[in-house]
């Protein structure tokens, strides 16, 4: 099971230029997300203040987070990067000064 970092923008065409229509929509994501942070597989969720960009750090095999991902399409963007842990990191120096 793997641990990724995403980094999320929203598609910007999508969102509704009316402030009460962009809140109902904003509303529902968020239900999506807290969804996904009870199922266990959304770990961290934040957005960059001011901006249309955040990240989100997920867990599971890449089945689980392309599944997930797909939740959000096409509403929302995502550029993924595996995260290696302090105990994999470990291995690698082990590896090295063998």
């Amino acid at each position: 099971m793997g641990k990724y970092l995403l980094l999320w923008e929203f598609d910007r065409t999508k969102i509704p230029v009316d402030p009460k229509e962009r809140g109902i929509e904003f509303k529902m994501l968020m239900k999506v997300i807290k969804q996904d942070i009870k199922k266990g597989i959304l770990k961290d969720w934040g957005l960059f203040v001011g901006e249309s960009h955040g990240y989100s750090v997920v867990q599971g095999t890449e089945v689980e987070v392309i599944k997930a991902i797909q939740r959000y399409t096409p509403f929302v963007y995502f550029a993924s990067h595996p995260i290696a842990t302090v105990n994999q990191a470990g291995e690698m120096i082990k590896a090295l000064t063998k």
